[in-house]
């Protein structure tokens, strides 16, 4: 059961990857300011999965579940800021 979560949360740091350089690119071949705003809330929310796949190899003394949830939260605001003041 340990691989398995090993290989779940190694996915899930690639996916999020892999949507933030995707958004990234598309903001600089289009300049769409929502594009931008998105690729920077993946890159909160990849920091989040990275953060959660070290906290599982690391011992149970050492908790980053606080440091999880504020770069998912910087992650939200970004975006969050995009939706409310970039609205054309």
């Amino acid at each position: 059961m340990h691989f398995v979560n090993f290989i779940l949360y190694l996915l899930a740091v690639l996916t999020c990857l892999a949507c933030t350089l995707l958004l990234w690119r598309s903001w600089k071949r289009s300049g769409l300011r929502l594009l931008l705003w998105s690729a920077l809330c993946f890159i909160g929310l990849t920091a989040s999965n990275l953060l959660l796949f070290f906290d599982f190899m690391l011992p149970a003394e050492i908790e980053l579940r606080p440091w999880r949830i504020a770069s998912a939260l910087v992650g939200l605001g970004f975006l969050l800021y995009g939706f409310i003041f970039e609205a054309e």
